[in-house]
């Protein structure tokens, strides 16, 4: 009897096109960044997740942010996909598991022949409040981000960046705190862990992100009570913000809408701001280093949890992490994907 043949290794059906990757026996595209006939979508951030493809597959809570975002497609172009259930798509399997990045954001598995390829999209190892924690997936070639893949990028406890903002708002009660945030993700995180510092008093928002913090909550996710940030707005003296947090899109501080503030604070909340040079050039008074992607040494050990002998490394410092990953015994190789735009984290 002849023995069975090797499983195909993914090099052989996973192939980096101008959209993005694409799975050959699946036909279909993960996290294109054009519009595509079919794509299985990681997370709702607008460089994952675009308008416009023929059909998606995705988590329910992805979905439901795409709707939110791009308005509503024929449900027959949708595919829901919850944590652990898997779906046959061509000739391979595929299934989601949590990625800790943001509310609903899924690893995506693909099995073909007996090889398994993990594409984790963007993923943190911290605790979070507002999303489902990263899972650890076996698998033959593990798909990594390298945001932050410098060794320089070691975040924080963020319980103590956010008792520094604490610190900050008692220092200066004549002032308002204004923390620029991405809108997807990081200003639920920081108003989660706010919440669980004790801050019970509202918390105001830019109305920007008032539609995915009623998404938010929509799922289950409690964050408390939050009222509209319309500076200026008729009938509301000026000094109402005084002494207050407010969240607001990073763009929306350096316009007109954030000089109608009470002499603000500004704030950052983002991995970025480890970098003194970009808190300094984007006017940010008390950077706050909270971040939705993986660290230098958590991706480190996110390789060892995984257990993959392979790593392709995406969308970031991914020469600095691939020599990395080689000195720790694994294979690894740099995909060069472009499209992945820098976000606020």
């Amino acid at each position: 009897m002849r023995p069975p043949a090797p499983a195909p290794h993914p090099e052989t059906w996973i192939e980096i096109r101008p959209a993005g990757m694409y799975c050959v026996p699946g036909r279909f595209y993960v996290d294109p960044v054009r519009p595509v006939d079919r794509a299985v979508i990681t997370h709702g951030h607008a460089d994952h997740a675009r308008a416009g493809h023929g059909a998606v597959a995705a988590t329910p809570e992805t979905l439901a942010i795409m709707t939110a975002r791009y308005g509503a497609e024929p449900e027959q172009n949708r595919q829901p996909l919850r944590y652990g259930e898997s779906l046959r798509i061509g000739e391979v399997t595929v299934s989601m598991h949590p990625a800790g990045h943001v509310l609903g954001s899924a690893q995506i598995c693909l099995e073909y022949r007996g090889a398994r390829i993990v594409a984790s999209g963007d993923y943190k190892r911290r605790a979070d409040p507002t999303c489902a924690a990263f899972e650890p997936v076996p698998c033959d070639v593990f798909v990594t981000e390298a945001t932050f893949g410098l060794p320089v990028f070691r975040h924080p406890d963020d319980r103590a960046e956010v008792a520094k903002l604490l610190d900050s708002v008692a220092l200066f009660p004549e002032r308002c705190h204004v923390i620029g945030a991405y809108a997807l993700g990081k200003a639920q995180r920081i108003i989660a862990l706010l919440r669980q510092a004790g801050w019970e008093r509202p918390i105001y928002v830019h109305g920007a992100l008032q539609t995915l913090c009623d998404l938010y909550r929509d799922h289950g996710i409690d964050l408390g009570d939050l009222q509209p940030a319309t500076a200026g707005r008729k009938g509301v003296a000026r000094d109402e913000f005084k002494g207050e947090i407010v969240i607001a899109p990073p763009s929306a501080i350096a316009d007109r809408w954030g000089r109608r503030l009470p002499d603000p604070v500004v704030c950052m909340a983002s991995g970025w701001m480890r970098v003194r040079q970009r808190a300094r050039q984007r006017g940010v008074e008390l950077p706050l280093i909270i971040s939705d992607h993986a660290d230098w040494d958590e991706l480190l050990a996110t390789f060892d949890d995984v257990g993959a002998p392979e790593i392709w490394i995406t969308h970031g410092s991914e020469e600095a992490l691939m020599h990395a990953a080689a000195a720790r015994g694994y294979r690894a190789r740099a995909l060069a994907l472009v499209g992945y735009e820098e976000e606020e984290q």
